[in-house]
C-alpha cells in the first residue's frame, strides 16, 4: 500500500470512530480526531481537515435542538468572548512549533479525561452567567487556539448549568460550531488554511456521518457508562502519548 492510500484509509478509519464518539455521547468528534491526526499530521494541517465534518455535524446537532433560538439568546455573551479570542489566539497554532503544540494538545485531553473520570458535581447560578460564560469561552478558545480542541473548560460550564439533556447537547453544538467557524477564520487570516485542504475535509464528511449514525445505533444498546469510561480512556491514553513522545 502507498503512502497516498495509506493516508485516505487512515482518514476514513479516524473520523468514523470520531463520528461514533459523536454519536454515542453526543461531542467528541474534533478532540478525537484532533488526538489520532496529531500523530501524523501538524496541528494546523488537522485542524485543517476538522473544518467541513466539524462544521456539519455541529450545525446538525444545534439546529436538532429543542430550541436553537432559546440557546443562542442564553448563552450570545459566550459565543462572542469565543469569537473575539479565537480568531487572533489561532496565530499559536501557526506559530508555535509542532512539537510543542502536540505536547499541549496531549496536556488539553489528558486534563479533560482526568476531570471527566473525577466527575466533579458543580453549579453555576443563573445570576453568575453573564461573567462565567464569557470568560469560560475566553480560556477555552486560548487553549482551542494553541491546540485545535475546543473543550476546556467550556464542556464543564456548560454542563454545570443544569441544562436538559437534549438542551445540554445543544449548547455543545451551538459552542463547537462558532468554535469551528472562528478558528478557521483564524487560521485563513494567518495564512494558514488553504483551498486544497477544503477538498479532504469534504471528503471527511461521509465518514463522519457514518460514524454518528452508527454511534446512534450503538447508543441503543450498550452503557452509556461503559462506553463514556472508554471514551475517556481512550483520550487520556492519545494525551499521555501527545505529552510524552517529546521526550522519547
Amino acid at each position: 500500500m502507498d503512502e497516498r492510500a495509506y493516508f485516505y484509509l487512515l482518514l476514513v478509519a479516524v473520523f468514523v470512530l470520531a463520528g461514533v464518539v459523536k454519536g454515542v455521547t453526543g461531542m467528541g468528534l474534533p478532540t478525537v480526531a484532533m488526538g489520532l491526526l496529531g500523530g501524523v499530521l501538524s496541528p494546523v494541517a488537522a485542524a485543517s481537515l476538522l473544518f467541513i465534518p466539524t462544521f456539519v455535524t455541529n450545525a446538525w446537532q444545534l439546529l436538532a435542538g429543542p430550541s436553537a433560538g432559546r440557546t443562542v439568546r442564553r448563552l450570545w455573551p459566550m459565543m462572542l468572548a469565543v469569537v473575539v479570542v479565537t480568531v487572533p489566539a489561532a496565530t499559536l497554532l501557526v506559530r508555535v512549533d509542532r512539537v510543542w503544540s502536540r505536547a499541549a494538545l496531549g496536556a488539553a485531553l489528558v486534563v479533560y479525561a482526568a476531570y471527566a473520570l473525577a466527575a466533579p458535581v458543580l453549579r453555576v447560578p443563573q445570576r453568575r452567567e453573564r461573567w462565567l460564560g464569557p470568560l469560560a469561552g475566553a480560556l477555552s478558545a486560548l487553549v482551542a487556539g494553541m491546540t485545535g480542541v475546543f473543550v476546556m473548560p467550556v464542556v464543564p460550564y456548560l454542563q454545570a448549568l443544569e441544562l436538559q439533556r437534549e438542551e445540554l447537547v445543544q449548547a455543545l453544538g451551538l459552542a463547537f460550531t462558532v468554535s469551528t467557524i472562528a478558528l478557521t477564520a483564524g487560521l485563513v487570516l494567518h495564512g494558514a488554511f488553504g483551498v486544497q485542504q477544503l477538498g479532504l475535509s469534504a471528503l471527511a464528511v461521509l465518514p463522519a456521518l457514518l460514524g454518528m449514525w452508527l454511534g446512534q445505533v450503538i447508543r441503543q444498546r450498550i452503557s452509556a457508562r461503559v462506553f463514556r469510561a472508554c471514551f475517556l480512556g481512550l483520550l487520556l491514553l492519545l494525551g499521555l502519548e501527545l505529552v510524552l513522545r517529546p521526550l522519547f
